[in-house]
């Protein structure tokens, strides 16, 4: 007797995922079939194969690419990510979210994205640096302050900003810091905007902790991915008086039900490379720290890590969405039929380019704000993004994400209607 073997569907793309949560919003609002199809392309989309000459002499050719997918309310806004499992979808997809995150909070930028597929780890900082300013010198009549404005992403920092910024304005014959945001403060780099992703995910878990009747002080807290965004968030929620029991990274996790100090383990991965073999806490995988019992769970990592399999053993009552992706359409239904509420990425994390657009501003009026205005002008943008977002959501009985998307997307709408078609 042959036993027919059943294979596992392939998961679904980044993009794919994108188009599923556009498509769904698409037909609940009634969008003009036109307008729709607008935005569900790219604006544009480039892809560069360019040399870098290693340290050794020799010369290795690298894949790059920069996505525009919709400048109808202000110039494309959004990171560049170096990484080796970097992918044309998964840059289209990240450009679309960028899209909708600019509009939920109501800044007059519209989504990019780009990404260079390398392993940084095994580049040394001035092989980093040539293929930074020759990514560049290949996509610098892409970008450009009023066209298309980067900003770090994954493996990429305040110092690839400064890279690119001095390449562009030395191809301009002048400088022009308003070319990237996320630049080193000597660069005109804005204050607070190290933290401002994290910051603005904790302002908008401080909002949604009010409507769920959740206190707080002693609630108890879980971290996926412990870079900028997660230990900046674990770090604030710690002095906010969570009680931070698991944190991970790529490597691994750690767990301790009494709570950890986010500082003290940030200074152990700093010396070792990783969270894991803290003193005094126990080691846990990545996939087993998602189901642990908490109050919030801080997904701050990749995309696609809370899944149609996993989710029916999340057990947290809020799930903040500090990283770009993390939860898929799936597993998103299957969270809002259990009453778990999700604060979705383009709200939760759009802290970020809240603060590049202010850097942005600060740029072209070389005018600089003092850290506590720009973290109040944050704190401001946050709670009014909440709030509508909330009010969408329980007028239409819908979860926070197709609230968010309802928002986020007719703003879209209404810009290319008003610009109308040209010619």
């Amino acid at each position: 007797m042959v036993i027919p073997v059943t294979e596992k569907p392939t998961p679904a793309s980044a993009y794919e995922v994108a188009l599923q949560q556009y498509d769904a919003v698409a037909r609940r609002l009634g969008l003009d079939p036109g307008i729709s199809a607008i935005m569900r392309s790219p604006r544009a989309t480039l892809e560069v194969n360019f040399p870098v000459k290693m340290d050794d002499g020799s010369v290795q050719v690298f894949t790059g690419f920069r996505v525009q997918h919709n400048t109808a309310r202000g110039p494309a806004k959004g990171g560049i990510r170096f990484h080796p499992a970097v992918t044309l979808d998964e840059v289209k997809a990240l450009a679309m979210w960028m899209t909708w995150k600019c509009a939920v909070v109501d800044i007059p930028f519209g989504g990019g994205k780009g990404g260079v597929i390398c392993d940084p780890k095994r580049l040394s900082p001035a092989e980093l640096e040539r293929l930074t300013r020759r990514f560049t010198s290949e996509i610098s009549a892409f970008i450009g302050p009023d066209r298309d404005i980067p900003a770090p992403d994954v493996y990429t920092n305040a110092q690839t900003m400064g890279w690119i910024a001095d390449t562009y304005s030395m191809h301009h014959g002048h400088f022009i810091p308003a070319v990237v945001t996320g630049k080193p403060l000597a660069l005109g780099g804005s204050l607070g905007r190290n933290e401002a992703t994290a910051r603005g995910c904790v302002f908008v878990i401080q909002e949604a902790a009010q409507h769920l009747g959740m206190v707080l002080p002693g609630a108890t807290v879980v971290v996926q991915g412990f870079g900028n965004a997660g230990s900046v968030a674990a770090r604030l929620l710690h002095q906010l008086g969570c009680r931070v029991v698991a944190v991970s990274d790529s490597k691994g996790g750690i767990y301790d039900a009494a709570g950890l100090d986010p500082d003290q383990v940030l200074a152990h991965k700093q010396k070792t490379g990783s969270v894991v073999g803290f003193a005094g806490a126990e080691s846990i995988g990545n996939a087993e720290l998602l189901e642990l019992p908490c109050d919030v769970l801080v997904p701050a990592a990749l995309e696609n890590q809370i899944t149609e399999e996993n989710a029916g053993r999340l057990r947290a009552r809020l799930v903040a969405e500090a990283a770009n992706g993390p939860t898929t359409p799936e597993a998103d239904r299957i969270l809002y039929q259990r009453g778990i509420w999700v604060l979705p990425d383009i709200l939760a994390n759009a802290g970020g380019v809240t603060v590049s657009y202010f850097e942005w501003v600060q740029n072209l009026q070389f005018f600089y704000w003092t850290e506590e205005e720009v973290n109040q002008r944050l704190r401001q943008t946050m709670q009014r993004s909440f709030r509508a977002v909330w009010e969408i959501a329980q007028a239409q009985q819908v979860d926070m994400r197709t609230a968010a998307y309802m928002l986020a997307v007719r703003r879209v709408a209404d810009a290319i209607q008003a610009r109308g078609i040209y010619p």
